[in-house]
């Protein structure tokens, strides 16, 4: 079971490796939702965290609120990502909608290119897509060769609140794409997650028993 600890910034990443993370997301700005982190904290943490064998997604996302992004600020997450690949992280992750709430397909898949044999990550930005329109939208990532989404099942509530909605997601991604399940979850209620949703991977701020 792999946990990912979700990070603002450098500052609790050494402890989160040391208590059992086995991939950190970076962060900036968690108050908002995450937005890229700088390309400082990104070097200092690949750096620790590559040396103890952890690997780093990096949030590339250029403001709080909605998902739906004009062209100044897709070009700017362009940049974010190409910039966090050649820093050598692990994968990226990103989420862009269009007005009518279904994926941005022609900014998703730029981002999923230049991640190329890097890991490519849509966030939560998924929860966000209407019930009857994430079929499609799981396939399309399939199809575009995405490597995972993180969801919390909903826009609202948490993972567990939403097992329902998740394991449905698990159950249609098969071994196609992977479901992280993310919102809520505790290393308190880790182990009862785990029965309730059976996946592989975790992800939070408290995975990890943080002092």
């Amino acid at each position: 079971m792999k946990k990912e600890f979700c990070a603002e910034n450098f500052t609790r990443v050494p402890e989160a490796i040391s208590l059992g993370a086995s991939r950190i997301e970076l962060c900036d700005r968690l108050d908002v939702g995450g937005t890229t982190p700088s390309k400082e904290v990104i070097k200092e943490t690949l750096d620790y965290a590559h040396k103890h064998d952890v690997s780093v997604v990096t949030m590339v996302r250029p403001r709080g609120g909605s998902f739906v992004y004009d062209q100044n600020e897709k070009e700017q997450i362009i940049r974010d990502a190409k910039e966090a690949i050649a820093l050598d992280v692990d994968g990226i992750v990103f989420g862009c909608l269009t007005e009518q709430g279904t994926i941005d397909r022609e900014l998703t898949e730029k981002l999923i290119n230049i991640a190329g044999s890097k890991e490519s990550i849509f966030h939560m930005a998924f929860d966000s897509i209407p019930d009857e329109k994430q079929t499609q939208a799981l396939n399309w990532l399939i199809e575009k060769g995405c490597t995972r989404i993180l969801t919390r099942g909903g826009k609202t509530g948490t993972a567990l609140e939403n097992k329902n909605r998740i394991n449905a997601l698990i159950d249609k991604a098969q071994s196609d794409i992977e479901i992280l399940p993310g919102g809520g979850i505790t290393h308190a209620d880790l182990e009862n997650i785990k029965i309730e949703i059976p996946a592989e991977q975790y992800h939070g701020t408290k995975v990890i028993p943080l002092s």
